[in-house]
Order: structure tokens, then sequence, then C-alpha cells
């Protein structure tokens, strides 16, 4: 298989031992959404991620055809194995039955890495959406794989879902040399609503409950054999045996999912400080029952968070400039006085290549009823646009080759968002507003625009298939390249808009000029009051006026 994505991993270990870690997952059980849908999410969150969508066609292989299998992080080539007779489509990281896969990478214990083994995460992922119609059959397909052919990462949590449920599967390796994984997969009831971001969360094992929990056979006897459990069955802990806490872990990554839940189920509360970094305390459930049901734009919003309205809000600190800007630059953490001090690291983050928001639904075919609400770069300032699951190409905007990392490109979407997105880092406070609403232009106008384009394909779909087929591949490249360069006037605003720290007047939409045409004089909005205050604290009596 040729490699054509950089897996995201954790990005580095801090001094003062707080992960960096990358990425996060939502999950909504069909009982749980608004309109009966399954949901998960993923911001693939990597300095070194470009934001392209992927595209794997349905093919069938000769016999004895053989995988090669890359390590996702790095294009090192791992090994081979024997490819299937038949694969299917895969758009994203959704392939063509409503199979969606996510992760976020919570490392573990390091000596559980096997450098030998030939399945990497991010290959897990990919080569399973090719193999699996289901939820559950993706996840035999995932650990049957690593038995057979070892596991080469650290600890992952997947988030793997269908059109009817959704599932976390947390995995880790056995140490080099010693082939297969220990993992355990726990189904979210579907009224209930889950996530994860880079730490172990599973907790207690319903080792009685089949239906609805998958396990390694030695998942606790391994954990006794290395000496990380001695306890009884039923007291035992995946996350603590396997990733046990620290400050990172809470602060950095308990604290995202913390802020998740926090917003259908106010009693969260309660786990403040277990998540500011306190391992003492109690950890969060699973999964809980929200107080609301979520819709798309949920979870979509959820993924832009940034604590606001909590004690970690990120806009409120001095950190955050005259302009109230949610982003901290890397490194993590910093020293004042031989003092470490950690920044706060959200939700949504300047360094993600692109955000998904999978959503399945079964009362339609699956062709129609799989969109992958997909955005690239800052998930605060992208635009999530829908592609349907059967697509048989990915839009222009999104398409892998047009641009890299290292290559700006006009009609890429990675590099139009990333544009606007580092304008707005230096006015965040004024250019959120305007950037707001053209996201909620765009994004509402899907309520109204895809009832009519999924009639007309069900329309088709009847008749034929293949001509519904491609006429949401015909919307989805259509619709995606157009919302883009819709951002690239945006941009084009902005720039005129705010130019030089000033602030262009403006009539209905349009900037003003003067009765003899000329621009008007902008506005000097400067600095807010406790800004100026921090000026004057730091330069004393040497900005005075005499």
């Amino acid at each position: 298989m040729k490699r054509t994505f950089v897996a995201v991993a954790a990005l580095a270990v801090m001094s003062a031992g707080v992960e960096s870690s990358a990425c996060t997952n939502f999950l909504v059980g069909k009982k749980a959404s608004a309109d009966g849908s399954v949901m998960i999410s993923y911001a693939a969150d990597s300095h070194n991620l470009y934001g392209e969508m992927y595209h794997w066609p349905a093919a069938v292989w000769p016999r004895g055809s053989m995988l090669e299998v890359r390590e996702w992080d790095s294009n090192r080539p791992l090994g081979s194995i024997p490819q299937v007779e038949q694969t299917y489509s895969v758009v994203g990281n959704m392939n063509e039955y409503q199979v969606a896969i996510t992760e976020t990478t919570f490392g573990g214990r390091r000596e559980l890495r096997d450098t030998t083994g030939i399945l990497d995460y991010g290959s897990l992922i990919y080569i399973a959406l090719q193999r699996a119609r289901s939820a559950r059959e993706a996840i035999g397909v995932m650990t049957g794989l690593v038995a057979q052919y070892g596991y080469y990462s650290g600890g992952e949590s997947f988030s793997i879902a269908d059109k009817n449920e959704a599932w976390i599967m947390e995995m880790i390796g056995r140490g080099s040399g010693n082939r297969g994984a220990v993992w355990v997969a726990i189904r979210i009831p579907d009224d209930c609503i889950s996530a994860h971001a880079n730490q172990s969360r599973i907790q207690q094992i319903p080792f009685g409950d089949k239906e609805n929990c998958m396990y390694a056979p030695d998942v606790v006897s391994f954990a006794r054999e290395k000496g990380y459990f001695s306890g009884k069955d039923e007291d035992f802990s995946f996350a603590r045996a396997y990733c046990p806490y620290d400050f990172g872990g809470l602060r950095g990554c308990e604290a995202r999912v913390w802020s998740f839940f926090l917003k259908y189920d106010r009693g969260m509360e309660q786990y403040a400080d277990f998540v500011k970094g306190d391992p003492s305390k109690e950890p969060m459930p699973l999964y809980i029952k929200p107080d609301r049901k979520l819709s798309v734009r949920d979870v979509q919003n959820g993924m832009r968070d940034h604590y606001e309205g909590t004690d970690l809000d990120m806009t409120k600190d001095a950190g955050a400039g005259p302009y109230g800007v949610p982003y901290r630059w890397r490194p993590m953490t910093f020293k004042v006085d031989g003092q470490e001090y950690v920044n706060e690291r959200a939700i949504a983050t300047q360094q993600t290549g692109f955000v998904i928001v999978p959503q399945m639904r079964n009362w339609l075919p699956d062709a129609i009823g799989g969109i992958l609400w997909f955005g690239a770069d800052d998930a605060d300032m992208t635009l999530f646009n829908p592609v349907y699951c059967s697509a048989l190409q990915t839009p222009e905007c999104y398409r892998v080759g047009n641009g890299d990392l290292l290559t700006f490109s006009w009609t890429s979407a990675f590099w139009i968002h990333s544009w606007v997105a580092h304008m707005a880092y230096g006015k965040y406070s004024f250019m959120i507003k305007d950037i707001r609403k053209v996201q909620d232009e765009i994004e509402s106008s899907y309520r109204e625009t895809l009832p009519a384009i999924e009639n007309a394909a069900l329309e088709m779909y009847g008749k034929d298939p293949g001509e519904a087929k491609r006429f949401l591949t015909w919307f989805s490249r259509t619709n995606a390249d157009q919302a883009t360069e819709r951002w690239k006037k945006l941009g084009e605003y902005l720039l005129v808009k705010y130019i030089d720290g000033n602030v262009k007047k403006e009539d209905n939409g349009q900037f003003r000029r003067n009765p003899y045409g000329l621009p008007s004089p902008p506005d000097f909005p400067g600095y807010d009051e406790a800004y100026y205050r921090s000026i004057v604290e730091s330069a004393g009596d040497r900005l005075k006026v005499k």
C-alpha cells in the first residue's frame, strides 16, 4: 500500500514530564444525538502534518498479493502482510459502509513498545477501514493483525464506530520481541457521550458483558506478570496499569475531556481538581449521559473549545495579550525565576492538520448515510464541509499533492485556512467575529442544502446506485472547493479591514469612502485598559507625558 498520510503521535516530552500530546476524539451514541446518527470526531494535531484527504478506491486483488506496511509517523518500512481479496473504498477516516476510525496516542509504559512489530497504529486504522463492514468487525481485524504480525506503536486509544454503535478500544504492546498486544474495547451506550485525548481512559472492565466488552484474554494476567497490578480482577484498571496518571496526563489530556463533558453535565465540576493535576482524586467516568442531545454543529463547535467558561479559560490571563488570543506557542512549559509553568493544552490548537466529524446514519443507504465533515487546519477557524463516504474522488482543495507543508498553494484548503488563522492570531478578539459570521453562514446553510441533495440522491439510488455516487461526488467536490474560495475572499477582506492595526469603516458590507471617492480614515482602536496598565507597570516613568 502506498503511504499517503503522516500519522499523528505524541509530540514531545517536556522537561517537567508533561507530554505535549496530540489529538482529541469525541463519541456520541445514536440516542444521544439530535437526529439519531452516530458521531465521532478527530483533531489530527501535529506540528508536521499537512491537511489532506486520503482516498483508497475499492479493489479486487490477485491471489498472493502482498501489502507493504510503513510506519505512518516516519514512512519507515516495517514489513509486508498478505493482501485480502477485496478491499473497500475509504475517504479520509470513513469507508463506504459508514465505518469510521480515529485515534489519540497515550504512549503509556515505554518498555511495552515492540520495535519488531509490523503494524503501527496508523496502518491499523486504514487497513481496517479497507477490510471491515462494521465497528465490531474492525476491532476483530485490528486485534487479529497485531496478534499475527506484532504491534509496533506505543499505547493508543481508538474511536471505532459505524451507523449503529460506537466503541473505544485501548491497546498497548507487550515489549520488544513479544508478538501481539494487550487491549480492551468497550461499547459506548447509545444514550451516552464519551471522549479521549491522549490519556488512557478505560478503568474497570465489565468482563461478564460479552455483548458490550471485548478484551485480550491476558489483559489482567499480563499486568500481574509485569508487576503493574496485584489485586482482584474486578479492581483492575487498564488505565492505571498501563498508563498511570501524571500531571501531564491530567492537565494536558483529561482536562480536554472534562471541558467537553462539562458542556453537557454541570456535575462534572466535581472533577476539576482531578483534571488540574491531582491523580489522588476520583477519575472521570469513561462516558456520561448528556443533559441534552447533540447535533453535528454541537460536536463541531466542541472541537473549537479553549476552555471558555472555565477557570482554565485561555483568553483571560496575560498570555492572551491585548486581543484575547486563546493560543500559546510551544514549548508547552516555561520557567520564571527557576519555577516551571505550563501553557494550557486546549481542544482547539494551532498545529492541527485536519479536523473531522464522521456522521453515520442507519436509516439511509450507506452511500448517502455517511458524511465525513472535514475541515483543514485549526478547528476553531476552519469550515466543516460535508464529503459523502461514497465519494469517488476527493475535492481539489483537499487533494493529496495540492501543496504540502513546505509548498504553498492558493487552491489548498489547508493553506487558505492557515493564512486566515495566522492573521487572526494577531488580532483575535476583532477578527474572530468576522470569521464566526462566515462560519455560521456557510455551516448553517447545510441544514437547508443537504436534505435536498440527499432526496435527489435517494431518487437516483433507487434506479442506479452508481449515478447517486457520482452525483454525491460532484456535490462534495464542488461544495468544498467553493467554500474554500469563499474563505479566500474572507482572508482578503480581513487583510484590507485590519491592515496596520487599524479598522476600516464599513457601510452595509462595503468599505466606506469619502464624498470624493477616497478611502475614509480608519478607526484606531488601540488596546484595552488592562493591557495599557501592564505597559505602564513594565515601562514606568519612561513613557510618561510631561
